[in-house]
C-alpha cells in the first residue's frame, strides 16, 4: 500500500476535503459529528440501562435513541476510516497512560470538551469545515475557544509531567 506511506500536500488535502464537504452538503444537507456520537452514546446507554433510560428527559423528548439516525453512521465511518488509514500506514499503536494523574487529566479534558460541544451546540469538525468557511462569527469564536483550550490543556499537561 504505497499510497498510505506518502504524505499529501496540505493544500491538496484541504481542497479534497472541501470538495467532499460540498458534495456531502448537496447530497444530505448540513451534518454534525456531535449528533451522531450523541446517538451512539444513547444507544449504548439504552442497551445498558434499558427502559430506565426513559426517566431522563433528554433521551425521551430531545434525542430518542434509534438506529435510524443516519448521522451516527458518518461518525462510525470517520472512526473506521481513520483506523484503517492508521493501520495501513503503520502508524497505529496503543498508548495507555502510566500514571493516575494522566488518567485524571484525560478524563477532565474529555468532560470539558463534551460540555463545550453541548454548550456551543456544534462539533469541532463542522466548525472547521463548515461554519468558519461560511464566515460565521460563531465559527471563529468556537475555533478561538478550541485553540485556547488546547494551549491551556497542553500547558497544564506539560507542567504536571515536569513535576
Amino acid at each position: 500500500m504505497e499510497f498510505f506511506k506518502k504524505t499529501i500536500d496540505p493544500v491538496v488535502a484541504m481542497v479534497i476535503v472541501g470538495l467532499l464537504d460540498i458534495f456531502l452538503f448537496l447530497v444530505v444537507g448540513a451534518w454534525t459529528v456531535g449528533g451522531g456520537e450523541t446517538m451512539i452514546t444513547g444507544l449504548i446507554a439504552k442497551g445498558i440501562l434499558g427502559h430506565r433510560l426513559d426517566r431522563i428527559p433528554f433521551w425521551v423528548q430531545d434525542f430518542k435513541p434509534t438506529f435510524a439516525y443516519w448521522k451516527m453512521y458518518i461518525s462510525l465511518g470517520m472512526f473506521f476510516g481513520a483506523f484503517v488509514g492508521a493501520v495501513l500506514s503503520k502508524e497505529f499503536y496503543w498508548r495507555v497512560p502510566r500514571h493516575l494523574n494522566e488518567w485524571v487529566m484525560i478524563t477532565i479534558g474529555g468532560l470539558l470538551m463534551g460540555i463545550g460541544i453541548r454548550l456551543a451546540f456544534i462539533c469541532n469538525v463542522s466548525t472547521f469545515f463548515a461554519i468558519t468557511p461560511q464566515i460565521n462569527l460563531g465559527g471563529y469564536l468556537a475555533v478561538s475557544g478550541i485553540i485556547a483550550g488546547a494551549w491551556v490543556g497542553s500547558w497544564i499537561y506539560k507542567k504536571v509531567l515536569e513535576a
